[in-house]
């Protein structure tokens, strides 16, 4: 790993004696930092999120704090969970849900109530019951409130004031698209104390990171190693296409991006080989394949091109959208040995609808988007919960679990989700008065009311009750069949009972040793179709429904069989 850090290292910068010294003082920081670092678990299940269930939340949102996310790892251990996803934690003044840290090594003080050692004791806490944690750290940005920038403004000859980009004018990269249309109108801000333009791909309030300083780099990648000694499991890496800059370029996805993420994951598997660099790179499946180098980037990146297709292929009642979203001229399947696909059915943020084609976006957002306020950059997105895509209708919700639980790679439940929370509009409105940012995506966070889901799951109310007993027992099932996390896919055509290929079932086999084969019907009619259910065992407990020698779906139902 050393020589590795060596090699990376000289791709980035100079071989000028300053800069050897910065890498060689670096190498000595890591050393002592492995001394001193002591695992929890065994380390022999150094691919641990191949087969993990992933619970994403925003702490205060879930429950206030860190001290009351502790008191609810007992319900998220009994629903089936094995690692927790915290959205941002870190210090930051909030103007974007907490990805615009100011400062990197600290959580806010409204998670910790200022109780040091809190998070060390909620980490122990979860690792006690089987239970990972993974946390999200902005790389390619941080808050015009963070000390560097303060500093960067204060005093333009600081060291750190090349911490950031600068121009006289907003004309350079000017082939870097802007990334939240309808919300900023250029990647450059003017700052009047300095009288100079800042870089910046995000909101005017996330100043870019300059990764062409080596400071930079090892700023951050010491960052990284200091939360790892803490016992964190992995990282989620935010925004990382957009790390390097080069005139001329579109500024994402450049080869020293890869190289500086290299860097990183080199440095982590040094203290620990199996620590999670989850890949937030929302790009095109041959683009994110990238990401995970010859097996030595990230372990794990989001397929999010396949997430808008399952909303399509279910307003459809065809198969053909998810089908095409994994096909091999779209998404490569040969990926390193050690990588994963991470799936979602809406990440944190909206139903991203970047990654489909023009006449594909119209449909899906003229499909999903019921309100215009769930607009989100200007119909690129639709800022909508999964129980509100899906009008609440809990058969709708349970298909669409079923084909991200089985489809691909390692499934994600957004908070809330697991019980068909709705989007929050009084929510919406606070933040809004907060930040004075209109973003649509604040619909879809808000708090959990505990006293009303609870009541709900114990007395078997409605959705609540519905929803989350379904979830769990899908969970359970899902964990005893590691083909559904690791092995092959192979989509399968199925024929009605007129001998007809029925498009509207979308059916694939998955692994080739324990095999699974899962069957789903994407329409709202009673389909009838041919299949041999000889040495096949149903796995969910569904009722198999019969018709002569035929096999019957209702309406959105699903099956999942293994061999007996």
């Amino acid at each position: 790993m050393i020589n590795q850090l060596r090699r990376l290292w000289g791709e980035l910068y100079s071989s000028a004696e300053e800069y050897q010294k910065k890498l060689e003082d670096f190498i000595l920081f890591i050393k002592e930092a492995r001394k001193a670092y002591q695992p929890y678990f065994d380390g022999s299940e150094i691919d641990w999120y191949k087969d993990a269930v992933i619970y994403s939340l925003y702490v205060d949102l879930f429950n206030e704090d860190i001290d009351g996310l502790i008191t609810k790892l007992d319900y998220l251990k009994d629903l089936g969970i094995t690692c927790i996803w915290l959205l941002p934690i870190l210090n930051s003044p909030m103007k974007d849900a907490g990805f615009d840290i100011s400062d990197y090594t600290k959580i806010r003080d409204s998670l910790t109530k200022g109780r040091e050692g809190i998070f060390e004791e909620f980490l122990l806490q979860a690792h006690n019951r089987g239970i990972r944690v993974i946390f999200d750290i902005a790389m390619n940005h941080c808050s015009v409130e963070h000390p560097w920038f303060q500093e960067a403004i204060a005093d333009t000859g600081s060291t750190k004031r090349d911490y950031f980009i600068w121009s006289d004018d907003d004309q350079k990269y000017g082939d870097a698209r802007i990334i939240f249309k309808g919300l900023c109108k250029s990647n450059w801000e003017w700052e009047p104390v300095t009288k100079q333009f800042y870089f910046h791909r995000f909101f005017e309030i996330q100043p870019d990171l300059n990764y062409r300083n080596p400071d930079v780099l090892i700023e951050m990648t010491k960052i990284l190693i200091s939360w790892k000694l803490k016992g964190l499991d992995g990282f989620r890496a935010d925004a990382i296409p957009y790390i390097w800059k080069s005139e001329g370029t579109s500024c994402e996805n450049l080869p020293e991006t890869h190289t500086v993420v290299k860097f990183f994951r080199a440095a982590l598997d040094f203290i620990e080989v199996g620590t999670l660099l989850l890949a937030e790179a929302c790009q095109p499946p041959k683009k994110v394949v990238e990401y995970f180098g010859e097996g030595d980037e990230c372990n794990a990146a989001y397929h999010f091109p396949v997430m808008p297709r399952i909303y399509e292929s279910m307003a459809e009642g065809s198969n053909h959208a998810v089908r095409m979203a994994l096909s091999p001229d779209f998404t490569p399947l040969n990926i390193p040995e050690n990588c994963q696909w991470f799936m979602f059915l809406r990440c944190h943020d909206e139903l991203t609808l970047e990654m489909v084609s023009p006449q594909e976006r119209k449909f899906i957002f003229d499909h999903y988007c019921k309100e215009p306020l769930w607009s989100f950059r200007e119909g690129e997105g639709v800022s909508a919960r999964l129980a509100s895509l899906l009008d609440a209708d809990a058969d709708r919700i349970k298909l669409a679990y079923s084909i991200m639980f089985s489809l691909l790679g390692t499934p994600i439940i957004f908070y809330g989700d697991e019980f068909g929370k709705t989007n929050d509009l009084e929510f919406y409105h606070e933040q809004l008065g907060l930040t004075g940012i209109n973003d649509s995506r604040y619909l879809v966070r808000g708090r959990v009311n505990w006293e009303r889901v609870e009541n709900e799951l114990e007395n078997g109310i409605g959705n609540t009750s519905k929803i989350y007993r379904f979830l769990k027992n899908m969970i359970a099932v899902r964990k005893k069949c590691p083909s559904l996390g690791r092995g092959t896919i192979k989509f399968l055509d199925i024929r009605n009972c007129k001998g007809d290929i029925s498009e509207e079932i979308l059916a694939y086999e998955r692994g080739t040793k324990d095999k699974i084969t899962v069957l789903q019907n994407l329409s709202e009619r009673e389909l009838c179709v041919n299949f041999n259910l000889e040495d096949k065992k149903e796995l969910l407990g569904s009722e198999i429904i019969r018709n002569g020698d035929h096999l019957v779906f209702k309406p959105y139902a699903f099956y999942w069989f293994g061999e007996e």
